[in-house]
């Protein structure tokens, strides 16, 4: 049995490198809205990530790409109004940070005056590391991804494990290795065979997350529709389900649905009175209207 977190005040964003030292594992859970902040919150989850993800699971796309700077701050926005203690990290979309140095920092300095972020996000490494550099020069933390990078998954021949050869696998600790030093506090490992993410994990003094990346991360992050069964497709082998919600939200819309074409909502209780005094009076204006004529009893 684990002891929960103490849930006073914001989680500091140092306490993430204490809890990788003492051992404890880092909880981090997608979130796009007020609500789901707030129950993230309420259960004591560590960090929230505001992911790209929302254009698949909110917006309806096929992919992260179609994610817009207006629509992550929109959604960035009210998960830092549902939630107090989590670490609020608004991911960057596509096309927010690749083009220059410029560009990503006007984007993350968004996030942060205008959302309200403790952090950002931004994938790869490479060509991406003075990225790193100018927002964290800047004095916006920011958090590094590699392995499947969603953003880039065509390049990478689709959603697929990566660094599944040596040379691979060698890459990607010198990629994590580069964006440690570049001064990301922290990493999420995606679709990373489990191996390799622990030696990743062994070598760096940041924290990592993982997704489909083993248990020896020091931390795990899941899609909050994909964990509570939000949705009836088939999830990817990395998510654990802990919850069919599908299922009973569409129970109850069929219900709800139901009762009103039998009339059986609403019911009384369901509406509000008004005193009898102001009913006559309401109804008797409505008689004058009708007959202005018409003499009172």
């Amino acid at each position: 049995m684990t002891t929960r977190p103490d849930t006073t005040g914001k989680l500091p964003l140092t306490e993430l490198a204490e809890m990788k030292r003492r051992g404890d594992r880092i909880v981090m859970v997608t979130a796009y809205d007020a609500p789901g902040a707030r129950f993230a919150d309420a259960a004591g989850i560590d960090i929230i990530l505001v992911g790209d993800s929302a254009a698949m699971v909110v917006l309806g796309h096929d992919s992260t790409v179609p994610a817009t700077m207006d629509e992550m701050l929109v959604l960035t926005r009210a998960v830092t109004r549902g939630a107090r203690r989590p670490l609020v990290v608004a991911d960057m979309p596509f096309g927010s940070f690749q083009v220059s140095d410029e560009d990503a920092l006007r984007n993350a300095i968004r996030f942060v005056k205008e959302a309200g972020a403790d952090a950002v996000k931004l994938e790869g490494a490479g060509s991406m590391l003075p990225r790193v550099h100018a927002l964290v020069g800047a004095g916006i933390p920011v958090m590094g991804h590699i392995g499947l990078t969603p953003q880039s998954a065509t390049m990478l021949g689709g959603f697929k494990a990566q660094g599944r050869t040596a040379e691979k696998a060698r890459k990607l600790l010198e990629d994590a290795r580069s964006l440690e030093a570049a001064g990301c506090f922290s990493l999420v490992l995606e679709a990373v065979p489990s191996p390799v993410a622990t030696r990743i994990t062994e070598t760096l003094t940041i924290p990592t997350i993982g997704i489909g990346a083993g248990a020896g991360c020091d931390g795990q992050v899941l899609v909050y529709h994909d964990l509570l069964g939000l949705y009836e497709a088939r999830a990817p082998r990395f998510v654990k389900r802990y919850a069919a919600l599908a299922d009973e939200i569409r129970a109850a819309l069929e219900r709800y649905a139901e009762d009103v074409r039998t009339g059986r909502f609403p019911e009384e209780q369901h509406g509000y009175a008004m005193p009898d005094e102001e009913l006559d009076a309401f109804r008797a204006g409505l008689l004058e209207a009708v007959d202005p004529d018409r003499q009172p009893h």
